[in-house]
């Protein structure tokens, strides 16, 4: 434990003692969140992500301890287990290293090699490597006539495997060979014959050719998904050919290692041959599988971390509050499916209008809508970015202007996830008497209120905000996607009296179970007055209440602290503040002038430090506070409906509806998003997207080019870029649509219209990104989904 412990803390770059704490709390209970907010003291101040690394790496590492130790005994029970083997295996550092070190002892099926063994010519192979000045097959005809090795011929194939198998195994030289590979290494790519026209869509990847360690996340992802298709041909090459006649670097190493050279003796021809099969047959097909694993790992690694950062601004992305709300889900045959939720979500009001082909009930749309609005004292209008989205802004929009006495705000929200959420158990439970049809008019309405609190309702990755999804390892993706939303979660912090069960259930602590049970027991007696009374609810024991209470918030209730994000074991603390300065807890929270007075050391004892100190004075400054950003709307430029009502030169406004490793999609209201591609970005050079954008934010931007034809919008955001020539060529088309195809597989397999084809952004000619590009724009946009 304290290697691992060790080897931690020098990769995080902090004292192994904080690690140890953090190791402590976690095998003891404790989630990151709880960790992160209340036991700074203990972790030495160790934040959230930190602690997800720490948490990760533990998990490996302990697992590689436990390999170890099953390789050890399993050497050692065989009796040849010595000094020098046993301190590589202790020193090993990967998984990797450790299979080399094993592989020569491995029970294996039978293989030529044991054949030739059983027969006796191991003596032989020795021979002929020790020896190449002697004649192989005056050597062999000495071991000829064994069982299954009649001739000299055989007993020399025979030796060989032998020796193949032990060059093979030696783990120096694999490990060596596997590392040089992958520096060296390029991936290059071809057309199957008879695939070029059906598989167009990997069109940038015909002749293609790249170094291993150059690989972006989603090149990779495609070439894979190109060959799983049967469309692309993939091939792991060196960086340098050598010269005809002459060895590959990889043979040149296995011989060198083994001494083998062509010194004109007359086994040298033989052992060289010898080499060139330890190569071709056993080591490169084997390499290659370790590589093409290696390139999987880079890539899921990537795709994983842009899929957690998007999902994690969509969550914190600025809440519109508690206010009475309109929801509409647009459609154009279907209707337009209208939910009215008052400031706590709950469904006041629903109806259904056709404003839109085939009825266009213009007029009778905008009078149901009134009446609904003036019904409710709706203030907002949330209008989901769907098929007939842009056609139901321009009659909200008419809304607006004929009723101005109303005081409405109208916003497009991402719909992504809408269709999941109400054809999904919990929404049938929530909403039984609602048609699935209707709850997805609620949800836009509920998302537009509180984001985080809508979405927790959603499988992660139902919510559309990742590159090639489909094709990452189902547990590594949830783990990561359910970090995320616990982080999110407590870190916003969760009103108890109002929060839905999966909201609940995503709170440091408590279980599916004991959330349930939270909402059984508030229906059952009425609102918590305190967070006290959180411990009569059935399963909420001591240890889920200490890991939870401090995120649950208590509005309205009998302690004002329990509005806070004071965790209750700190309770003393604050007496001791309020003895200091005089103050009820009433007048003292808030009191930014009292509180940036008091001295926090003064407050200190042998269990609470100063992080902690601190921190509960900056949370009687600003109780409860929400860290996400304050609400804010984009306003789409009246006349520009459609992609051909765009110019090059245009300034507009938009919201960014997704981030990607090469840019950002910003949505400017036109039915297809545009991209920003990561270039022009900004007038500083970028090197992650992220650093300046993230999906939610309102931004400028200026239409580069627009190709009507092809559906494409190039945008910049550069300031300069009037004067400036940027490089905005027609997209290269990487593999896409196949993305669209396993979501529409997906809805169909529910029972669920397959979304129509949506249009394509536009991507500068050197980012072969182009197609993830438009698969990310789909999956975030959620647009059309195929309900008109």
């Amino acid at each position: 434990m304290i290697g691992i412990t060790h080897r931690i803390a020098t990769e995080l770059g902090v004292a192994e003692a904080q690690v140890r704490a953090a190791v402590d709390l976690l095998d003891g209970g404790a989630t990151v969140p709880f960790v992160a907010r209340y036991r700074k003291e203990a972790t030495g101040g160790l934040d959230d992500a930190q602690l997800r690394t720490l948490e990760e790496r533990l998990a490996y590492l302990r697992d590689l301890e436990e390999r170890r130790g099953a390789i050890r005994d399993a050497i050692q029970g065989l009796g040849k287990l010595d000094a020098a083997l046993a301190q590589k295996i202790a020193t090993a550092e990967t998984k990797a290293r450790l299979e080399d070190l094993y592989a020569p002892f491995k029970v294996k099926r039978r293989t030529k090699a044991q054949i030739a063994r059983e027969a006796g010519l191991g003596p032989l192979a020795e021979a002929l490597l020790a020896q190449p000045e002697r004649d192989p097959v005056q050597t062999a005809k000495a071991f000829a006539g064994k069982d299954g090795f009649p001739d000299a011929d055989a007993t020399l194939e025979g030796a060989r495997a032998i020796l193949i198998e032990r060059f093979g195994e030696d783990a120096e030289l694999v490990g060596s060979l596997r590392e040089d590979g992958w520096r060296r290494g390029r991936m290059h790519a071809s057309v199957r014959k008879g695939k070029a026209e059906a598989g167009q869509k990997f069109a940038d990847y015909f002749s293609f050719e790249e170094p291993l360690t150059r690989l972006p996340s989603h090149r990779i992802l495609a070439l894979f998904r190109g060959e799983k298709e049967e469309v692309l041909d993939l091939d792991l090459t060196d960086a340098e050919t050598p010269p005809p006649g002459q060895p590959a670097w990889q043979e040149a190493r296995i011989a060198k290692t083994f001494g083998i050279g062509d010194r004109g003796r007359p086994g040298d021809r033989y052992l060289a041959e010898t080499v060139r099969k330890t190569w071709r047959t056993k080591l490169k097909p084997a390499i290659d599988t370790d590589l093409r694993a290696r390139l999987w790992a880079v890539a899921e690694a990537g795709a994983v971390q842009v899929f957690a950062g998007n999902l994690r601004d969509l969550l914190l992305a600025a809440p519109a509050g508690a206010r009475p709300t309109l929801g509409l889900d647009p459609g154009f045959r279907s209707g337009v499916k209208v939910a009215v939720v008052d400031a706590t979500g709950k469904v006041v009001a629903t109806d259904a209008v056709f404003p839109h082909e085939p009825r266009r009930d213009w007029t009778g749309a905008l009078a149901t809508l009134a009446k609904l609005c003036r019904a409710h004292a709706v203030e907002l209008i949330a209008i989901g970015n769907g098929t007939a989205s842009r056609e139901t802004d321009k009659l909200a929009a008419e809304l607006l202007a004929r009723h101005p006495e109303l005081k409405l705000t109208k916003v497009m929200v991402s719909e992504a996830g809408a269709s999941v959420y109400s054809a999904s158990a919990y929404a049938s439970a929530e909403l039984p008497d609602l048609d699935v049809t209707l709850r997805g008019a609620v949800s836009i309405a509920r998302r537009l209120q509180d984001p985080l609190a809508e979405l927790v309702k959603i499988e992660p990755k139902a919510i559309g905000v990742g590159q090639y999804q489909h094709d990452l390892a189902e547990g590594k993706l949830s783990r990561s996607l359910d970090a995320v939303v616990e982080d999110c979660v407590n870190g916003v912090g969760v009103d108890v009296n109002v929060a839905s069960a999966p909201l609940l259930a995503r709170v440091s602590g408590l279980s599916e179970r004991v959330a349930a049970n939270i909402v059984v027991h508030r229906d059952a007696n009425g609102p918590f007055r305190s967070r006290a009374a959180l411990r009569k609810v059935a399963g909420l024991g001591p240890k889920a209440y200490e890991l939870a209470a401090g995120f649950l918030r208590i509005r309205d209730g009998s302690d004002p602290l329990d509005a806070s994000g004071v965790h209750p074991e700190a309770y003393p603390v604050v007496k001791k503040i309020l003895a200091a300065t005089g103050q009820p807890i009433n007048a003292l929270i808030g009191n930014g002038a009292a509180l940036k007075a008091l001295n926090p050391q003064k407050f200190v004892d042998a269990t609470f430090g100063l992080p902690t100190v601190a921190d509960i004075i900056a949370e009687l400054e600003k109780p409860g506070r929400d860290p996400r950003p304050a609400f804010r709307t984009a306003t789409f430029q009246d006349g520009v409906e459609k992609i051909s009502d765009l110019k090059p030169g245009m300034r507009l406004e938009g919201v960014v509806t997704n981030v990607a490793a090469f840019g950002a999609f910003v949505d400017v209201g036109v039915h297809q998003d545009g991209l920003v591609h990561i270039s022009v970005l900004a007038d500083r050079f970028v090197k992650d997207p992220r650093e300046v954008v993230k999906p939610g934010d309102v931004v400028q931007v200026r239409v580069v080019e627009v190709d009507p034809a092809r559906k494409r919008i190039a945008l910049s955001m550069r300031s300069d870029d009037g004067q400036r020539q940027t490089r905005q060529e027609p997209a290269r088309q990487e593999p896409a649509r196949q993305e669209q195809g396993r979501q529409d597989q997906g809805r169909r397999e529910q029972g669920r219209p397959a979304r129509e084809s949506a249009p394509r952004p536009a991507a500068p000619a050197d980012e072969p990104g182009g197609a993830l590009a438009e698969a990310l724009r789909r999956a975030t946009s959620g647009r059309p989904r195929g309900n008109g």
